[in-house]
């Protein structure tokens, strides 16, 4: 009798059928990336090959395939979730170490032999990475296909690209015109030498042309293609998503609109002998292979990249009210938590994400949340992805922590914070590790460092009051995150991990995530998360300093902090910071989340 739950026979019944099409097409394994054409962290469901084939839900992953082995590559915030998911579909979890993410192509190095072939699909695929997997496996005899779409060959009901409509992103709230932002990318495309640029990357091509959607979760972009010129510039989406009114707007300035499809004939339609500017980790294989093969070809980090990175005084500005709009958010979602708790009503994860998104939704210019909220309550927080829903969840009771990491997509910018509240009483243990958490984020914070510094090199910073004690964290300490757009944006990223590379130079007005973390499995997880914003901090005779002005307007809880373990002069950052929080936040709220804004921000006693 088959006792096999639908969901994991499904799997296996996939991943059966997939086999079937090696054998059909004559290929001996399969690569299936978590990506899509514009090479996206969130996918739209047309795209979630991956997560169709193998039911592992984590938003990074990459599945290979054989005749006889099924392996899923996953690093360490994943590893529980995953072991779960996969158990019993007969696909082996894979754990990537630190530093270790194209672990994936050393094992198919070893283990496929000369002569056999390895199929991928060249559309969802970065040149950057058909270049490792080619150096690695063809001097090996291993040939690549990047022709197939095999898991599309086998997807039936596979669905088709999202279509909620394309809207503009006006001013005040984007003081940057499409005009001027045309004009400072041909302004590259002439120091670059270049005539052509062609762009796939969603916020990219949102952020160009001041255009916003909805295609992908959490993140306000929509589905497209761009290629400028030093004259011309052609969006490439599908048309019924532009009313008349914004066409209109567009053609005004500039900017031609074409079916979506037609991406790689306008490719390849370009003159025999021009020159065209691309970034490889930014572009598939497919639309590199559609450029005419005699174009001079010039690789560089997108203009736009480093431009919609560095945020302008006014887009600051913005992002301030939008803080402390959030903050007030935050004050009345955790004044109700506190009060239920109190009244012994029974809370579960579900109801934190489901109450935050409505006191967010309450505040001015708020869009949507900008990522899945995690509330991870005791041992759920020691998975820094995990996430609740109606068939894993946690009921809050008795003691412990409560980890909550969420964010909103507002018109005036997007937030990120995490914060730990106790439910009961901290344990000492609890209070030791919630401190050297704090004191972690408070000295990267409290940074000073050079204009232009490779911002991986400044994780350390970050890492040392945990390196001290012995203790550690599995992923990186910051992110870039957009204005408006996406929840993760670079070129900065803060990760020991991370190559300190010059494109990931820190320069005043990038906005970055601060949120070290120490997590015990199966017992609780602690992450603090600030925004920060790079400023101007002087000038010696050893050149330009930056620091961080912290963006996020939340108290930290004081109830898990273990007093003995700060420095007075960390003392007087944590006071001076909700000393902040409650000028700013205080107009914003009244009753039961002003009471609570006023307790949480007290200082700590002496």
């Amino acid at each position: 009798m088959d006792t096999l739950s639908p969901p994991l026979a499904a799997v296996r019944e996939r991943i059966a059928r997939l086999r079937d099409a090696l054998d059909q097409h004559g290929v001996d394994a399969v690569l299936v990336p978590s990506s899509d054409p514009h090479l996206s962290e969130y996918l739209p469901e047309r795209w979630k090959a991956r997560e169709w084939l193998s039911g592992f839900t984590g938003s990074m992953g990459t599945l290979v395939v054989t005749r006889d082995h099924a392996g899923l590559w996953a690093d360490s915030r994943y590893w529980v979730q995953a072991e779960a998911q996969l158990a019993g579909t007969g696909i082996v979890l894979m754990k990537l170490t630190s530093g270790a993410s194209t672990q994936y192509i050393d094992w198919l190095a070893t283990h496929l032999r000369a002569g056999q072939t390895l199929a991928v699909d060249g559309e969802v695929l970065a040149l950057s990475a058909s270049r490792a997997l080619r150096a690695a496996l063809e001097p090996r005899g291993i040939r690549v296909r990047t022709d197939l779409d095999l898991p599309g060959r086998i997807w039936p009901e596979r669905p088709a690209r999202p279509n909620p409509p394309v809207y503009e992103h006006r001013a005040p709230q984007a003081p940057l015109s499409r005009r001027d932002k045309l004009a400072a990318l041909r302004r590259s495309l002439q120091a670059h030498d270049a005539q052509w640029h062609v762009l796939s990357t969603l916020d990219d091509i949102a952020y160009l042309f001041n255009l916003r959607g909805a295609d992908v979760s959490y993140n306000p972009v929509f589905i497209a293609h761009a290629l400028v010129g030093r004259e011309t510039a052609t969006l490439f989406l599908d048309l019924p998503k532009v009313d008349d009114a914004l066409r209109r707007t567009l053609e005004a300035d500039g900017v031609e609109l074409a079916p979506y499809e037609q991406a790689r004939a306008a490719l390849a339609a370009l003159p025999a002998d021009c020159t065209v500017l691309i970034d490889p980790r930014r572009i598939t294989l497919a639309l590199r292979e559609a450029l005419p093969s005699t174009a001079r070809v010039i690789e560089a980090t997108n203009p736009t990249t480093l431009a919609k990175s560095r945020k302008t005084p006014a887009e600051a500005d913005f992002i301030r009210a939008t803080m402390a709009q959030d903050g007030a958010a935050l004050a009345e979602f955790f004044a109700w938590f506190e009060q239920a708790l109190a009244a012994g009503q029974r809370l579960t994860e579900l109801d934190i994400d489901e109450r935050l998104t409505e006191a967010r939704a309450r505040r001015e210019g708020f869009v949507s949340p900008s990522f899945a909220t995690i509330a991870g309550f005791n041992a759920n927080g020691a998975m820094p992805h995990y996430r609740a829903t109606p068939h894993s969840h946690a009921v809050i009771e008795g003691s412990g922590l409560l980890l909550i990491d969420s964010g909103g997509q507002y018109l005036g910018g997007t937030t990120d914070i995490t914060r730990v509240v106790p439910v009961g009483r901290p344990t000492p243990a609890q209070r030791r590790d919630f401190t050297l958490v704090l004191k972690a984020m408070m000295a990267l914070s409290r940074a000073r460092f050079p204009r232009g510094i490779r911002s991986p090199l400044l994780d350390a910073i970050a890492r040392a009051p945990l390196w001290a004690e012995g203790l550690d964290y599995g992923h990186g300490t910051g992110h870039g995150v957009g204005y408006f757009l996406n929840v993760h944006e670079g070129p900065q990223v803060l990760s020991v991990h991370a190559p300190a590379e010059a494109h990931t130079a820190m320069e005043p007005g990038m906005i970055t995530s601060i949120e070290p973390g120490l997590y015990r499995p199966g017992q609780w997880g602690i992450r603090i998360e600030n925004l920060a914003l790079n400023i101007e901090a002087g000038r010696t005779e050893f050149g330009e300093w930056l620091a961080f002005e912290t963006l996020t307007l939340c108290p930290i809880d004081t109830r898990c902090i273990e007093p003995s373990l700060l420095r007075e002069d960390e003392r007087a950052w944590l006071d001076a910071y909700h000393a902040t929080v409650r000028e700013r936040v205080g107009p914003l709220v009244q009753g039961a989340a002003a009471r609570w804004l006023a307790e949480r921000t007290q200082p700590l006693p002496r």
